[in-house]
């Protein structure tokens, strides 16, 4: 493309010029091999290569179209090389299985060794265990209500819900009302998966009908090569299909094959065609359909090649889908297999592989593998005794040359006398009876025996119930069901992983190609909220991978259930009954046992009387629980009502049912409390789950405190109320006011003793006065004594003194004299 472009073919566009009138200069930029880049002058052109490939070319495209001859018709010859050798790698399975499929006895045999007419018949017992799987496994995983449940991915919401019981109902609606194939196709291979081991489910988008498909593919038509152990790593897979010309003529009209010439049809049929063919009772000759291999192979194609960040060919081979003609090699189609969006180019998967038993290769093990052996000694034991019991009823023997009997050897009627010519001597003589002997004993021992081995082995014996006592508990039945029944629980385990894969690749399916409506209008929610509802859950089969019969999930819920009557408080028993009824496949068991889940909110006057009436009864947070608990306590306080309940023998389950309810409303009223307290909304328990830890010790913290404020508030109202219902007791009324006669006559008596003290203080005030005065008496004539007594010392003092200085002056004088005799001394003083 762009590297053969030597000069430009356009001029350029009038106008871009210089000024001068000088040619722009062009500019070529080549940054990726696949798109070139001209630039000119101020317009730029960029010639590039479609993402997918070439020109014109989309991803979902027919890459056969775009490709050479050569290359397609050597591809062809390699691929239908490659099948050969896929196919001789598994010959002998093919012949095991040719083997087997005669054992089914779907056709009488009629043979001639030992002689003509000689037992035909085949045991069934290779028969009796295919159909009891198809029946079981039908019943298990396709119910009358639909093979389809739902499981919610992530976070559990009212509106998930919504938009899982809308998936289901529309997944259900889907394979049982639009998908008319999908029943007979499921029962085809439930028929042919316990035989082969191995069966297959093709699931893809249709054109020709608009919408999803699900078809089965019997194990011969998927070949694999040798050592593959699964689709998924499989190098090749391929799909041997059969079509008709006019099949391949629509086709090739709506543009998903080649318009080319396949010229006439091989007419081959395989081994494996001309055995059922047989036992279907046609007799196949030839095949006028074509053989067409749809083959998942990973290529490396010319001009598709896988390409680095730099744009360079990897050399890695790319997962493709070639659809060819066996016969002429020539290829129809070529698609890529993996998603647009995908990076990594991983394979998409189109198949789903059913297994009996996992063996060592890719092919599971089916009953022609494990009791082949059994079905055809069993088959070769009953026709022994079958033929020893004809030749003891009808034997043969000698006769003489010479005896005549009329009518030739045609067996004797009863009753019927014929005419016999005896050349001599008596008929006994001339008539020598083989001696054939009775059926053995030992024959039809070993035929029970290997019976009894080979259903045992098959799991398809019928278990005897009726020799186990009827008092056994049922955890001793059920311990015997698990035993009898291990095998049938693990092949229906894995039937259910298998169906669960299915279901997914459908789902992908309907989620991208259908509308955005309902084509009904569904129960819940809108009808324009189809694929979100896809993205929001998962869908998964309702078959019990634990539980491979009906009769294994009723032991089992019987366990529960008296398990429940020990500690009826731990179970959930209305939902253990509902879940019993839907196992025993009763419908509209919704209505025959409601729960609690199924309640709405209502007026506390209806969830009384559905409590009478024995109905689940929920409370809801955004109810007025305290109006609903006043309203629930004064019925059951309501003597007349309380009266009649007491008559029905379910008047404990009532109360117990009531107080119940009541107290949910408690929990909830508390609830609401503490939010007021907190001044906030507390998480919900779905939200607790995603609370990290920090914060939840935080939300344990600030709950405490609101608690312990709350506690305090309660107690006081408690308190007071508690004193407001006291005054309202009589007796109580006649204490208080004998108290508050007493109360008065202490007040008299304390306001006599007041008096009485006042009296008496104010004469001691008195007393105290005089006592006061006479003290003020005794000190005033004290102080005049002791002033009387003051002046007259102080008199005698100065008299004493004058009397001193008038001795003192006369000692002075004396003094002053010649001494001659001492002097006198002066008189004391009294």
């Amino acid at each position: 493309m762009a590297g053969n472009m030597d000069k430009a073919l356009y001029q350029a566009p009038q106008g871009v010029v210089d000024l001068e009138g000088a040619e722009p200069e062009i500019e070529i930029e080549i940054e990726d091999p696949e798109a070139v880049r001209i630039g000119l002058g101020d317009l730029e052109i960029e010639l590039s290569k479609s993402e997918s490939g070439e020109e014109g070319e989309e991803f979902d495209s027919n890459l056969a179209e775009y490709m050479d001859e050569r290359e397609l018709q050597s591809l062809g010859e390699e691929l239908v090389e490659d099948f050969g050798k896929d196919t001789m790698d598994r010959k002998e399975w093919i012949q095991t299985y040719v083997d087997g499929l005669k054992l089914l006895g779907l056709k009488y045999e009629e043979r001639t060794e030992p002689w003509q007419g000689a037992c035909g018949v085949f045991h069934p017992m290779l028969t009796e265990s295919v159909v009891r799987f198809q029946s079981e496994a039908m019943m298990e995983t396709f119910p009358a209500q639909g093979p389809v449940k739902t499981q919610i991915i992530g976070k559990d919401t009212v509106q998930v819900q919504e938009s899982a019981t809308r998936v289901r109902e529309d997944m259900n609606y889907q394979l049982t009302e639009v998908m008319n194939e999908y029943r007979p196709e499921h029962e085809k291979l439930l028929w042919s998966l316990p035989l082969a081991g191995s069966a297959f489910k093709k699931v893809y988008y249709d054109p020709s009908l608009g919408r999803q498909t699900a078809m089965f593919v019997p194990a011969e038509d998927i070949v694999v090569p040798y050592g593959a152990s699964s689709l998924e790593r499989a190098e090749r897979v391929t799909h041997v299909m059969r079509k008709t010309e006019n099949e391949i003529l629509k086709l090739q009209d709506a543009g998903f094959y080649r318009d080319i010439e396949l010229g006439e049809p091989t007419k081959e049929l395989d081994d494996i065609e001309k055995q059922k063919s047989e036992e279907m009772g046609m007799s196949a000759i030839q095949d006028d359909r074509y053989r067409i291999l749809e083959m998942n192979v990973d290529l490396n194609l010319k001009g598709f090649e896988h390409k680095n960040k730099e744009g360079e060919p990897t050399g890695i081979a790319l997962p493709y889908i070639v659809t060819l003609e066996k016969g002429t090699r020539k290829i129809l189609a070529i698609r890529r297999n993996w998603y647009e969006d995908d990076k990594l180019h991983l394979k998409r998967q189109h198949f789903v592989h059913y297994q009996y038993i996992p063996g060592f290769g890719f092919y599971g093990y089916g009953l022609i593998h494990l009791i082949g052996g059994y079905a055809k000694s069993a088959t070769m034991l009953i026709r022994q005794l079958v033929d020893a019991g004809t030749l003891s009823n009808l034997p043969g023997g000698l006769k003489a040359r010479g005896l005549r009997i009329k009518g030739d050897d045609t067996p004797i009627a009863p009753g019927e006398f014929r005419d016999v010519d005896v050349p001599s001597g008596s008929i006994r003589d001339n008539i020598l009876p083989l001696p054939y002997k009775e059926p053995s004993q030992v024959l039809l021992t070993l035929l029970n025996q290997i019976i009894a081995e080979g259903r045992a082995f098959a799991s398809s014996g019928d278990m005897k119930v009726s020799d186990m006592s009827s008092q056994a508990p049922v955890g001793t039945t059920l311990a015997i069901l698990e035993r009898t029944l291990k095998v049938m629980t693990a092949v229906q385990s894995r039937l259910h992983y298998a169906m669960k894969q299915e279901f997914k690749l459908l789902k992908a399916i309907i989620a991208d190609y259908t509308p955005e409506e309902y084509e009904y209008e569904p129960v819940e929610g809108s009808r324009r909220a189809k694929k979100s509802d896809y993205d929001a859950v998962d869908v998964i089969p309702v078959s019990d991978p634990n539980a491979a019969t009906m009769a294994q999930k009723i032991v089992q819920y019987q366990a529960v259930l008296q398990l429940a009557q020990s500690a009826p408080q731990l179970y959930n028993l209305p939902m253990l009954h509902r879940q019993m009824i839907e196992v025993l496949g009763i419908k509209n068991a919704a209505k025959l046992v409601p729960v609690e889940d199924d309640a709405v909110p209502t007026d506390p006057v209806q969830e009384n009387q559905n409590i009478l009436m024995g109905k689940p009864v929920k409370a809801f947070i955004e109810q007025d629980h305290q109006a609903h608990i006043a309203t629930h306590m004064s019925m059951m306080q309501n003597p007349k009502i309380a009266a009649l309940v007491g008559q029905n023998p379910q008047a404990q389950a009532m109360q117990a049912a009531m107080l119940a309810h009541v107290n949910e409303h408690l929990g909830f009223e508390y609830r609401r409390q503490i939010e007021q307290q907190l001044g906030g909304i507390l998480p919900t328990e779905e939200q607790n789950k995603q609370v990290p830890p920090e914060v939840a010790a935080q939300i344990a913290q600030a709950v405490a405190q609101a608690s312990q404020a709350l506690l305090q508030r309660d107690t006081q109202e408690a308190q007071q109320q508690q004193a407001q219902q006291q005054m309202q007791d009589p007796v109580l009324q006649m204490q208080m006011q004998e108290l508050q006669l007493k109360m008065k006559e202490l007040e008299l008596k304390a306001q006599k003793q007041q008096i009485d003290a006042a009296e008496k203080a104010d004469r001691i005030r008195v007393e105290e006065a005089r006592i006061a005065a006479q003290k003020e008496i005794a000190a005033m004539q004290v102080g005049a004594t002791a002033a009387a007594a003051k002046d007259k010392l102080s008199k005698q003092m100065e008299l004493e003194g004058m009397k001193m200085g008038v001795a003192i002056a006369k000692d002075r004088s004396q003094a002053s004299r010649p001494q001659s005799q001492p002097p006198r001394q002066p008189p004391r003083n009294k």
